[in-house]
């Protein structure tokens, strides 16, 4: 009987609690209007730039950019070297990078956009007549995800950006025992802290929330819900040999009653 009742009991969950982001469209469209800037990543310690300087003078925009600096200045065949460090800028622990010409340049703290100003400014107009165009992109940029997910591991986005929600469908989606209104998320930040938000996939007002973009490196974690841990019970093994003992002595009671009778 308690095995029917802890199955009934597994088995019952709100619904109201499963689908995402419930009455999403009663949001006023300045609100969604107001949130749709696309996410702009801050760099930090161990990020791999991808930076490109481009402008109207190609041959005076070549010492700017990495590859065409160093197979000038070191002859090397960058179409066959795959070693990252010709192709890539590697932030520092000190959050730095090396940029030809430029030296070292402090970026770390930065958000990516304002990295690219910060770049063009220090070309223009102290090397460069006008000033130069400034493309960057983080190229190992990516998300764990871990817990009550389909497809639990590392999301990886190339283009540099992802969304909480980008996230859990690259993992194949929350499994049904997936607590969906306290998901955790834990960011490091560039000066190394961390810090730990929640996020409620039923709130359409996730939608407009800080926390829908992701930075990098962050870590997603999904519980389980009451149901799951329900049905993953076990009874203590002094509690089953105190019952099993117990269950003995009421047989031996009868048997010794009936006897007597």
């Amino acid at each position: 009987m308690l095995a029917v009742v802890a199955l009934l009991l597994a088995s019952c969950g709100s619904g109201k609690d499963v689908p995402y982001l419930i009455d999403a469209t009663q949001l006023p469209q300045d609100v969604l209007n107001a949130a749709a800037r696309m996410n702009d990543p801050t760099l930090m310690p161990g990020d791999m730039l991808q930076i490109n300087v481009s402008g109207p003078d190609a041959e005076a925009i070549k010492p700017f950019n990495k590859t065409e600096y160093v197979s000038t200045t070191h002859n090397v065949n960058t179409g066959n070297n795959q070693d990252n460090s010709i192709y890539y800028y590697l932030v520092d622990n000190n959050g730095n990078i090396e940029f030809p010409m430029l030296g070292t340049l402090h970026v770390g703290g930065m958000t990516v956009s304002a990295m690219q100003e910060f770049i063009a400014s220090q070309i223009y107009p102290r090397y460069l007549t006008v000033k130069p165009g400034v493309e960057a992109r983080i190229q190992n940029f990516r998300v764990f995800t871990l817990g009550e997910v389909n497809s639990p591991g590392v999301v990886r986005a190339p283009n540099g950006r992802l969304n909480i929600l980008e996230a859990i469908a690259q993992s194949g989606d929350l499994s049904i025992k997936g607590r969906r209104d306290n998901i955790m998320i834990v960011r490091t930040n560039s000066n190394g802290s961390r810090e730990v938000h929640t996020v409620n996939l039923n709130d359409p007002k996730l939608l407009v929330s800080p926390d829908f973009n992701l930075q990098q490196n962050d870590i997603i974690y999904v519980e389980p819900n009451a149901s799951k841990a329900r049905s993953s019970w076990s009874m203590p093994p002094g509690l089953s040999l105190g019952l099993s003992l117990l269950g003995t002595l009421m047989s031996v009671t009868t048997f010794v009653i009936t006897l007597t009778k």
